[in-house]
């Protein structure tokens, strides 16, 4: 009996981690030898990432027609060479996910075109075009050595590759009309002039994976272009009010701690500091809250009666709703809580159902439930909500008028916080997560199954387009959460109103 086939070895580099080893060693010499390591494992939100680019890969595919797909799992390297060099011999116009390995590094080219004349600069002749499909919407620094590995792997395989693009999503399409939903940028002769560096850079990363963990400093590099898993690994535990906390001086904290202020406790009383942040260092050298007395003056725009609402949206790169656009973040859901004839504020809730075009049926709700009862309308951050409304004005021109009429109401909390108030709780920001805690103790997010804004949108999106295929129990269990979530963001804002009433008169 034959013995059994070894599985396959993934290659010393990937695509991937040469991205990687471009951004830090250590990341990479980490990625490749601790592959298993719970940083590096694939929670909810990065898969609904990989999940996203998957399909706009797919559907960037129909828009180059005619190719081979190398349809094989990941990990099947030899086959998938093999297949791209038979998809090559057969005169492909085109092959999807083509493999290729050079120099110990192997890369999957999201699509590999045979081009003429006509699409090649002429002193190239006939040659490929490589297309790397990225599901942003537009060309990023960190897409251009991303398609000079791929080059260059492809050139010492023996391809002539004479055209290299960034195939990404135009924001400018709109459905029912995605003939346009993407663009291909010319990058060729941006990556022409860093093809000579990749074989040093190569030849670099594996003579570091032969040997021990490098060591590598600390700096912008952890969070640029991507935030790195391992950060915990290098950067020392901070001392409580370390100045990266500063309010709006992330930038500027390396060169604080260099001059020897370590801490906001460090900091003396004449160091020049914009007024938010100021006000911190006051906050948290004294140890306590601060208001200030402009905080009466600035609460006077929300004389009741007044209303509460709050938005939650989904951010489709692939649009489905008439008139939406790659990333419109579209409402699906709200919570209000609106004054009834006799002052008392009653909470309302609106939740998408199903793939359907949310917008009419919310827009209807929300218009019922916010045109009366109540002058202004309180939103923490209210721009985002007041634009919502307004591309939902532009979408529904039958409620256009009334729309505009509900956005014009808006009136935004954050500024009275931010301008007027400090708590050392807050941590040198001012969103509703740090707030709230500091100024209602009684409310906090850590209790909830959602907890946070990114997490509901993909959960929305989620419920919307895969609720049909869950369990009564898991479907009914979701849209609770969600109303949960969207419920405390709103009824936070009820109490952290109030709360700033009692400071302001207090103060």
């Amino acid at each position: 009996m034959a013995p059994p086939a070894e599985p396959a070895r993934a290659p010393g580099l990937s695509k991937s981690r040469a991205m990687a080893g471009l951004q830090c060693h250590k990341l990479l010499w980490w990625m490749a030898h601790e592959p298993a390591a719970p940083e590096l494992e694939i929670d909810e939100s990065r898969q609904a990432v990989f999940d996203q680019g998957h399909r706009v890969g797919a559907l960037a595919r129909t828009y180059v027609p005619g190719g081979v797909l190398i349809d094989l799992p990941y990990n099947a390297y030899e086959q998938r060479l093999e297949a791209t060099r038979g998809a090559l011999a057969q005169g492909a116009p085109a092959v999807y996910e083509a493999a290729f390995r050079a120099d110990g590094v192997f890369v999957s080219v999201d699509i590999l075109e045979r081009l003429g004349l006509e699409r090649l600069r002429p002193e190239k002749g006939r040659g490929f075009c490589l297309t790397e499909v990225k599901s942003t919407t537009s060309v990023k620094e960190q897409h251009l050595p991303d398609v000079a590995v791929q080059t260059h792997v492809l050139r010492r395989s023996g391809l002539d590759v004479g055209r290299m693009e960034v195939m990404h999503l135009n924001r400018g399409c709109a459905y029912p009309d995605l003939s346009n939903l993407f663009v291909r940028a010319d990058v060729t002769e941006t990556v022409e002039t860093r093809l000579g560096a990749v074989p040093r850079e190569i030849a670099a990363m594996t003579a570091m994976l032969a040997g021990a963990l490098p060591s590598v400093a600390t700096g912008p590099h952890c969070s640029t272009p991507y935030e790195c898993p391992f950060t915990e690994r290098c950067w020392p535990v901070l001392p409580a009010h370390h100045v990266s906390t500063l309010y709006a001086m992330r930038r500027r904290a390396l060169e604080l701690d260099e001059l020897g202020y370590r801490t906001i406790f460090d900091l003396p009383e004449d160091f020049p500091l914009g007024a938010a942040a100021d006000r911190q260092r006051r906050a948290v050298q004294a140890g306590h809250l601060i208001v200030e007395p402009t905080l009466a003056a600035a609460l006077a725009r929300f004389a009741p009666p007044v209303a509460f609402l709050d938005f939650e949206t989904v951010g489709l790169a692939i649009p489905v709703w008439d008139g939406c656009h790659p990333y419109d973040a579209v409402p699906v859901q709200f919570s209000a809580y609106v004054p009834d004839e006799g002052g008392a504020l009653r909470p309302h809730a609106w939740l998408a159902d199903g793939p359907g075009d949310p917008r009419p049926a919310l827009a209807e709700r929300l218009l019922a439930v916010c045109e009366g009862g109540a002058g202004a309308i309180v939103a923490y951050n209210a721009r985002f909500e007041g634009d919502r409304i307004r591309e939902l004005a532009a979408a529904l021109p039958h409620l256009a008028a009334r729309l505009e009429a509900l956005a014009g109401r808006l009136v935004d909390l954050l500024p009275a916080v931010r301008n007027h108030v400090y708590h050392p709780d807050f941590g040198g920001s001012f969103s509703l997560k740090r707030v709230l805690p500091a100024l209602v103790h009684e409310l906090d997010y850590r209790g909830l199954a959602i907890a946070e804004g990114e997490t509901a949108s993909l959960e929305l999106g989620r419920l919307l387009f895969h609720g049909d295929a869950m369990e009564p129990a898991e479907r009914g269990r979701l849209r609770a959460d969600l109303l949960a979530y969207c419920h405390q963001d709103t009824w936070g804002l009820v109490r952290l109103l109030e709360r700033l009433r009692g400071l302001a008169g207090e103060a």
